[in-house]
């Protein structure tokens, strides 16, 4: 795939992902990686999805308000995904890509069954922080590994009850927060770097434009109707993600 090709398949894979960001309230790493995997190995898939990432979180969470109150809430989870990301990014640099690839797959099957099991486990008040903390770490592991973290955090917070306002909230924190030592960790591992930064910034573009498309869309579509389209889709794409790691 020459330059200008990718640059336009990569510029429809971040629009589809900040369009159901703005649906949904989340699924753009897990989106846009999963689409980009179909055109460049997986650690460029990650990479030229990082800056997008935190970028659109950090609107996010700005739009929101709140954010006192919501660090306030949520630091346990911060603290242990950003600890556990990047000590899992530094510690597997030297993972191959089919591991790398067979995980991605594994984690988009568990969003999908966690999600569509409607399974909630219930918390009880006081085993909130160590919830947190448990979840935290699980999700900065499969962060690390391979750039998405939903899977534990959608789980948590809708344990939690947690309203459509404040998941908005919560979601944009948690993925601003874990993006960070993501972006660091492979800026030193030397995954991101020169000619990948710039074509993670110019993906920015896309990224708002979806986003912006997903809001208007939002009040428009069946929010059921396109959870169960987004599953299928994530389903098919995991599946291929572990075919590919294995054979």
């Amino acid at each position: 795939m020459d330059q200008l090709s990718l640059y336009l398949f990569a510029a429809f894979a971040l629009f589809l992902a900040g369009t159901i960001k703005g649906v949904v309230g989340l699924g753009l790493p897990t989106t846009s990686i999963a689409l980009l995997t179909l055109a460049v190995d997986i650690r460029v898939a990650i990479a030229l999805a990082i800056l997008p990432m935190l970028v659109s979180n950090a609107w996010q969470v700005h739009r929101a308000g709140e954010l006192r109150r919501s660090v306030r809430t949520y630091w346990p989870f911060v603290a242990a995904l950003m600890l556990a990301l990047a000590a899992t990014v530094a510690s597997t640099v030297n993972a191959s890509d089919a591991a790398v690839m067979g995980a991605l797959g594994a984690v988009l099957l568990l969003y999908v069954a966690t999600s569509v099991s409607g399974w909630r486990p219930a918390i009880p008040a006081a085993a909130d922080r160590p919830v947190q903390l448990g979840a935290g770490a699980l999700s900065g592991v499969m962060g690390g590994l391979v750039g998405v973290w939903a899977p534990p955090m959608a789980l948590y917070l809708a344990a939690r009850g947690t309203q459509k306002d404040e998941f908005v909230r919560a979601t944009g924190l948690i993925l601003f927060c874990g993006s960070i030592p993501l972006l660091i960790g492979y800026v030193r591992a030397g995954f991101l770097e020169g000619a990948l930064i710039w074509f993670s910034i110019a993906l920015l573009v896309p990224t708002f434009a979806g986003f912006a498309l997903g809001e208007r869309l939002r009040g428009r579509l069946s929010e059921r109707g396109f959870r169960a389209a987004l599953m299928v889709f994530f389903a098919l794409v995991g599946l291929n993600l572990i075919r590919r790691a294995l054979f």
